[in-house]
């Protein structure tokens, strides 16, 4: 197992980072699949959390505004932020920030996907309710739009 510089882990660290933002969890297990030691690792993602290279807030910000374009909803994208290892704490200030666009983002994945005609059978109504559940919109927002467009 290689011990490594904390000056060659660090490097790694940065050019991870430069590809794209990375929670600190991720970034540990990363840098940890590579051999590091546990303790030099941590040392360096103290060091890049204190400068501001590692930030899990920005994270948790441009992630959210990512996935919002990409027509996901709140459930899924908080999914996602937790398995990546970020506390409730940083999600929900990102999430609740979007809480009035949420029904008009759930109306855009639907008509995205859908176009805007109205369901025909309950098995379509069924079909596109999964579909935006999978998306990650909770499921009385979905019933409340679904019933609103038949």
């Amino acid at each position: 197992m290689p011990e490594g510089s904390t000056a060659e882990i660090e490097g790694l660290a940065l050019k991870l980072l430069a590809a794209r933002e990375h929670s600190r969890l991720e970034l540990g297990r990363k840098l940890r699949a590579r051999g590091f030691a546990d303790d030099a690792v941590d040392a360096v993602l103290a060091r890049l959390t204190a400068s501001g290279a590692l930030d899990e807030s920005r994270l948790a910000e441009l992630y959210v505004a990512e996935r919002v374009r990409k027509g996901f909803g709140p459930l899924r994208i908080r999914a996602e932020l937790a398995e990546k290892g970020l506390p409730d704490a940083l999600i929900d200030p990102h999430l609740d920030d979007r809480a009035a666009e949420w029904p008009q983002l759930l109306a855009a994945a639907h008509d995205r996907r859908f176009g805007p005609c109205v369901s025909s059978d309950r098995s379509d109504y069924a079909r596109r309710g999964r579909f935006l559940e999978q998306r990650g919109f909770p499921a009385e927002m979905i019933r409340r739009y679904l019933r609103w467009n038949d």
